[in-house]
């Protein structure tokens, strides 16, 4: 279950097929927590059943919810948006909270799919780790929380993800590093639970979302260029 893929890009420009691309099925790094919950799920439920302790078996069950909820939660479905130079797609799922100009705000609360995507194809310059504060992901001022800067050269120009933490677990994973090169719709990394991604989009590009919109990471379109090559 916990055996890990890569993705490739077909020539057709679509993020891959079922005859070209295999599963992701959890996101990278769950591994440890799944097995830890796992592991005091079993060593509770024996040491219950050996005693006859219902209190302990009870709270075994409990760890089992919480086993089931995290491989919900560490859950990283394929998607199939497709590959194109025109235009941009979500980097992250959740509701756009906020446009501030050519940056978008994007906030994952507990049930999206917390695996982040590249929006556009480019290369890596940098990816900076931000120390901070640990406030609610929502709020305007949390951009002054813990943070990873990836700055992106594409040909459209620089686009910069920023990956925000949240309260609660705080923990980014990056998948990505200075140099690498990166296909939109590629996994660029986690963020767990209650966060926000940011991303800026190039003059070129005209917003296709609102404030509040619902968008899913690969696969929503949030930007494009004006077939008459303006933006709007």
């Amino acid at each position: 279950m916990f055996v890990l893929h890569t993705s490739n890009v077909n020539e057709s420009g679509k993020a891959g097929s079922d005859l070209d691309r295999e599963s992701l099925m959890l996101a990278k790094g769950c591994e440890k927590w799944l097995m830890t919950i796992l592991f005091i799920f079993i060593l509770l439920f024996a040491t219950g059943a050996a005693l006859k302790n219902p209190y302990l078996l009870l709270l075994s069950i409990l760890f089992l919810s919480l086993f089931v909820f995290f491989i919900f939660f560490f859950r990283d479905p394929e998607r199939y948006g497709e590959i194109c130079e025109t235009h941009m797609l979500s980097p992250a799922d959740g509701r756009v909270v906020d446009i501030r100009g050519r940056k978008l705000c994007i906030f994952m609360n507990i049930t999206d799919v917390h695996v982040n995507r590249s929006p556009i194809s480019g290369k890596v310059i940098s990816v900076r780790h931000i120390s901070g504060s640990y406030k609610p992901a929502f709020f305007k001022d949390s951009d002054r929380n813990e943070r990873f800067i990836t700055l992106l050269e594409t040909s459209h120009g620089m686009v910069e993800i920023t990956q925000i933490a949240g309260t609660g677990v705080r923990r980014i994973r990056p998948y990505i590093t200075h140099g690498d090169s990166v296909f939109q719709t590629q996994r660029v990394g986690t963020i767990l639970f209650g966060s926000r991604v940011d991303v800026t989009i190039p003059e070129s590009f005209g917003i296709q979302v609102k404030k509040w919109q619902k968008v899913k990471a690969g696969e929503t379109i949030i930007a494009k260029i004006p077939a008459t090559g303006n933006s709007r």
